[in-house]
C-alpha cells in the first residue's frame, strides 16, 4: 500500500515531537483532500485532544477524544498501517481519567500511534530524517519557515510522483 505523504508526516509528528497542533495541520489538510474521510478526521482530533489536554483545557481533550473514539469505532484493530485499536482505546481511557479527575490533576503523558506495517515504518523513518524536530513540550503553535518548506517540499513529492 502506498501512504500519502501528509499521513506520514502526521505519524512523525505524533510520535517522534508529539507536536500535536503541527499533526492538526498537516491532517486536516489531508482530510480536506480526501472528501473528510472519517479515518483521518479521527485520528485529527485525537491529536487536537492531545493538544488540550497539554494544554490543561479537560473539557476541550474529552470532546475531542470521545468523539474521535466513536468516530473510530467502525475501523478494524489494524488499518491504514497502524494499531487503530490501541491508539482508539487509549483515547477513551485518557477521557474517562480526565471526567474521574479530581482536585489532582492527570499527569500529562504524550500518546503513541504503533505502525504495523513495516513499509509505512520505513517510509515514516525516511521522511523524520528529513524533517527538523520541533520542539515537543511547547504549548502554543510556533509556526515559522520550517513548517513553508515542509509545505514546499510535500507539495514538490506529491505533484513529481
Amino acid at each position: 500500500m502506498v501512504y500519502d505523504p501528509k499521513y506520514e508526516a502526521f505519524l512523525v509528528y505524533f510520535n517522534r515531537d508529539h507536536d500535536y497542533f503541527e499533526c492538526h495541520e498537516v491532517m486536516e489538510e489531508l482530510w480536506l483532500s480526501q472528501e473528510r474521510d472519517l479515518f483521518y478526521k479521527g485520528l485529527l482530533q485525537i491529536a487536537v485532544g492531545a493538544f488540550h489536554f497539554r494544554a490543561k483545557n479537560y473539557k476541550g481533550a474529552i470532546k475531542m477524544l470521545e468523539s474521535a473514539a466513536e468516530m473510530l469505532r467502525p475501523y478494524p484493530v489494524e488499518h491504514a498501517g497502524i494499531q487503530l485499536g490501541k491508539i482508539r482505546d487509549e483515547a477513551v481511557q485518557l477521557a474517562q481519567e480526565l471526567k474521574q479527575m479530581s482536585e489532582e490533576p492527570v499527569p500529562y503523558r504524550d500518546l503513541f500511534i504503533e505502525v504495523t506495517d513495516p513499509k509505512l515504518g520505513d517510509a515514516v523513518s525516511r521522511l523524520s530524517a528529513q524533517i527538523s524536530p520541533n520542539d515537543p513540550i511547547r504549548l502554543r503553535p510556533q509556526r515559522g519557515p520550517n513548517h513553508d518548506l515542509r509545505d514546499l517540499r510535500w507539495r514538490n513529492k506529491h505533484t513529481n510522483e
